[in-house]
């Protein structure tokens, strides 16, 4: 036998290791290298696979299912304000479940159901497309991975928690009855209107059982399981159009699928069926359903759908104050009965509404729509646009002083021709100050005003809505804008206030702080930015005019308050009949605005309640018997203090930049600028040409002191001559 350990095959062995390497072909590397990292990637995706198995057993149903109420509290987070989601969940058997509900739910949402393991991997595919992009959610789970999501999982949109879902999917498939996954899915899924599974849902909006459902009934509400709050027809013309094309689209599956024919559909394609009128939620009575709907609102605004509102056991914490809050719904319901009394006037046509907001946050610390209960009338006036009246002729006052004009410029207090050709009525038989023009407002003045400032119109439009009061009827471009035909919300107009307050900084108003789940993460957080909108020298000159408002002009009244305020009355009179009337003021911390209309329509005239209803009268003292209780141990803080010194060359407005002003109360933070309200009334002003004289009374005396106490005040009424638009 050789042995080839010896020299020669030492030799040979030496002689083959010092031979350079042979080249190799890339391509071939490549692929085996390829071939080693599969072959790995399956064996570890095997043994993954198994794992996650093996260790995703089907949970017990969740037990915050059946209990996960939506709280909403007030601004100290204990305080409960009203509970969004006593959910309305009523269970019935497979048997009692209409054939066309089952058939319109499969086609429309799962074809393959019938026939698929419970998963879509197509729709896993963009699911986890989705998740790992960041882009927003998209359609494609199965009617089984939707009911596995509901009763055992979190709503979080997380790649562990869709992979749990899809391996959970698959188990029920293979331990439970399709039927059994139907009935449960149609029992457990949310069709809105805060109902939960197709019998609550059938009564929510056919009033009757399930059993009951015609044809085109079951497929309305297996159409809204796509997106109720997105296509409740009762929510508007959009929401309808959307619920009816997604109806048409269910029909024309079930067509396909055999399920209907060409017959059955025809008739019932173009029209949605007959819906009863929608029955109040009781949960909404009195006045606190008015704060309720307005969160609602804006957490909509927020990104929360309807079924996380009013399922995901969420806890909102909201701005509102109970005690300003309870304040300034016994101040307005007290001055309505008070006005109603003195003129033998029904207190159910007198809508008195306000609207508090925390100057260093946006936060709506108090807001009552001017009814007292949401399920009677839903109708809230504080979020309503109505004519602004002489409040608007602040706007026209940090109009002029961006272009320079002195507050001691004179201008026409007296009845002349306007450059429109109509007379505008005068207070006075000669010249005024813009200063005293605003302190008594006199309409002549301002219209002399606009028509002398460049753009005059359309800088007041611009000065107003940089405050932050969104443009809306009656905002005509013309000279006669100071006299108030701009429909503005009292929330609004508070809002464009509290900017002047803040020496020229707009926060704009929101009424949630934060929402937090189950298990206290926050998932919102109102957010802080600010921006200067006004030059800040400007809006405290503004403020400084303003002051004399509150001391002794035609807001006198409100000057018993004992910390320093600015503000402006407003009445509009269309000629004919008083329609809106206003005062809007501000301290340092709170700026409240209080407007009065009359009707259902709030176009009723005013008059018969009082001998002239001004801003001066019952705002104002609203305003003042409010306050009075808000401001209760808060500190005396300056107001205005303005070292502007007119230039007479015209200011740009600065440009927006992030302000933190001192807070001054423990407050949340500041929310999307985002208005909700319903759609105004329409109102019809006339520019009157009647001539009218202003008197001013002296000044009450008060006493300012620089303690947290609430200071003595004494609520009087001082009533002016007729002034037009005071």
């Amino acid at each position: 036998m050789t042995d080839r350990s010896g020299p020669t095959a030492r030799r040979a062995t030496a002689s083959k290791a010092a031979r350079p390497p042979q080249p190799r072909s890339t391509f071939a590397r490549v692929a085996r290298g390829a071939l080693i990292a599969l072959a790995g990637l399956l064996v570890l995706g095997v043994v993954g696979a198994a794992v996650l198995w093996v260790g995703t057993p089907i949970p017990d149903p969740n037990k915050d299912f059946t209990t996960a109420n939506t709280h909403l509290l007030y601004r100290d987070g204990k305080t409960e304000l009203g509970v969004l989601s006593v959910q309305n969940r009523e269970q019935i058997p497979y048997a009692q479940m209409p054939q066309t509900a089952k058939d319109a739910i499969v086609a429309g949402e799962n074809p393959t159901f019938w026939t698929d393991p419970g998963i879509s991997i197509a729709g896993i595919a963009r699911a986890l497309t989705t998740l790992t992009s960041g882009a927003d959610a998209q359609g494609g789970s199965t009617i089984t991975q939707q009911y596995v999501k509901i009763l055992y999982l979190t709503q979080e949109r997380t790649l562990t928690r869709k992979l749990r879902e899809m391996v959970i999917a698959l188990k029920l498939g293979q331990e439970v009855s399709k039927e059994q996954i139907l009935e449960g899915y149609l029992n457990t899924v949310y069709y809105g209107r805060g109902a939960y599974g197709i019998q609550a849902a059938a009564k929510a909006y056919f009033d009757k059982d399930a059993a009951k459902l015609t044809l085109p009934e079951s497929v309305v509400l297996m159409a809204l399981v796509n997106g109720p709050g997105k296509m409740d027809p009762a929510l508007g013309e959009k929401q309808a159009q959307n619920l009816l094309e997604r109806y048409q689209y269910i029909l024309n599956k079930m067509v396909e699928s055999g399920k209907i024919t060409d017959a059955q559909r025809a008739p019932i394609y173009y029209q949605l069926p007959a819906f009863p009128a929608v029955k109040k939620d009781p949960r909404f009575g009195g006045t606190d359903g008015y704060l309720m709907k307005v969160v609602i609102d804006e957490l909509k605004s927020a990104g929360f759908d309807e079924a996380s509102i009013n399922g995901g056991g969420l806890t909102v914490t909201t701005t509102f104050d109970k005690t300003d809050q309870d304040a300034a719904v016994a101040a307005a319901q007290a001055k309505v009965k008070e006005a109603a009394a003195s003129s033998s006037q029904p207190a159910a046509q007198l809508h008195a509404s306000v609207v508090a907001i925390d100057n260093a946050s946006g936060g709506v610390l108090a807001m009552y729509g001017g009814n007292n209960d949401y399920v009677t009338s839903s109708r809230n006036w504080a979020t309503t646009a109505r004519p602004t009246g002489s409040t608007f002729k602040t706007w026209a006052l940090v109009a002029a002083l961006r272009q320079g004009v002195p507050l001691d410029k004179e201008l026409k207090g007296y009845t002349f021709t306007a450059a429109d050709g109509q007379s505008v009525s005068g207070e006075t038989s000669g010249m005024v100050t813009l200063r005293q023009a605003t302190t008594d407002s006199i309409n002549s003045a301002y219209v002399d005003l606009v028509t002398q400032l460049t753009d005059g119109p359309a800088n007041v439009i611009k000065a107003a809505t940089d405050a932050g009061a969104p443009q809306g009827p009656g905002w005509d471009a013309t000279i006669r804008l100071p006299m108030g035909t701009a429909e503005v919300s009292p929330v609004d107009n508070a809002s464009a206030y509290s900017t002047l307050a803040n020496d020229g900084v707009r926060r704009p108003w929101h009424v949630v702080a934060k929402v937090t789940d189950r298990s206290g993460a926050v998932l919102y957080a109102a957010p802080t930015a600010a921006n200067q909108v006004i030059q800040a020298d400007i809006a405290k000159a503004a403020t400084d005019c303003l002051k004399e408002v509150a001391t002794s002009g035609t807001g006198r009244v409100v000057g018993d308050l004992g910390w320093p305020v600015a503000g402006k009355t407003g009445t509009r009179y269309d000629g004919v009949k008083t329609t809106s009337s206003w005062f809007v003021g501000y301290t340092k911390q709170i700026t409240t605005a209080v407007n009065y209309v009359a009707g259902d329509t709030g176009q009723a005239p005013l008059d018969p309640y009082s001998n002239g209803f001004y801003g001066a009268g019952y705002p104002a003292r609203t305003w003042l018997a409010f306050m009075q209780v808000a401001m209760k141990g808060l500190p005396q803080q300056p107001l205005g203090g303005s070292t502007y010194t007119p230039s007479q060359t015209p200011t740009q407005t600065v440009p927006p930049t992030t302000a933190t002003p001192t807070p001054t109360r423990t407050t949340a933070t500041v929310a999307p600028t985002t208005t909700v309200a319903p759609p105004p009334p329409t109102t019809t002003t006339t520019t009157t040409t009647t001539t009218t004289t202003s008197t001013s009374a002296p000044a009450p005396t008060r006493t300012s002191t620089s303690t947290t106490t609430r200071p003595a005040t004494t609520t009087t009424s001082a009533t002016p001559a007729k002034v037009t638009t005071p």
